[in-house]
């Protein structure tokens, strides 16, 4: 038989863990019993407008126009010039393009790889005179110098040719437009179409039969 005294000093050390185990939650939250509060959006996330300008590009364009005009040169002036202190010549078409066939002693980037850093390590001084060629350049290897440019076709419900005239898409001129861009101005560009076929130049790359 249990004494009134003991039953009291259960009752009080029961109360005593009670309290104590009812503090402990308040001031340290079990982890088990909840989870962590995410975070909660209101609608989509947003972000800053992306880092394009049409109109600075348009205003880029309008300067270079000018500039450019006065720096279309033929064949046989590009060969005289590439030979000059100080100059290269230029090839900004795809790497796997460049890789099969390009101008012997062409230097390379890949117009998608342009960035000032990448410019800067392969042409550091913006002087330079650089020399540039496109496909758009080259006739007689729709291969390796396919021509750039959209051709209209008859429409599907009518099969009526559009009215609408060839677009030449030559990547001379935006490869002109970012140079100049990124501060390099002494570029001048081939003008004419010239046939791979002229003894005047060489080609060079894995497709190039070699001479002796």
């Amino acid at each position: 038989m249990v004494s009134r005294g003991a039953t009291r000093h259960t009752r009080k050390t029961s109360l005593r863990s009670s309290l104590t185990f009812s503090v402990l939650l308040c001031v340290f939250p079990v982890v088990a019993f909840s989870q962590p509060a995410t975070p909660q959006t209101k609608g989509p996330m947003t972000y800053e407008k992306a880092l394009v300008d049409f109109d600075a590009f348009k205003k880029l364009v309008a300067e270079v126009e000018g500039h450019r005009a006065k720096r279309l040169i033929d064949l046989e002036t590009f060969l005289k010039m590439s030979k000059a202190k100080n100059t290269i010549i230029f090839d900004s078409r795809s790497d796997f393009r460049f890789g099969r066939k390009h101008l012997k002693g062409a230097r390379h980037l890949d117009f998608t790889d342009f960035t000032q850093d990448n410019l800067a390590a392969l042409i550091p001084d913006p002087k330079t005179t650089i020399l540039i060629y496109c496909n758009n350049n080259f006739s007689d290897d729709q291969v390796d110098f396919a021509t750039k440019m959209f051709v209209p076709r008859p429409a599907p419900e009518t099969q009526i040719l559009s009215n609408q005239k060839p677009i030449m898409l030559a990547l001379n001129i935006p490869t002109f437009i970012t140079l100049y861009g990124y501060g390099y101005k002494n570029v001048y560009e081939l003008n004419e179409l010239v046939s791979v076929n002229d003894k005047r130049i060489e080609f060079e790359g894995t497709v190039v039969t070699k001479t002796k």
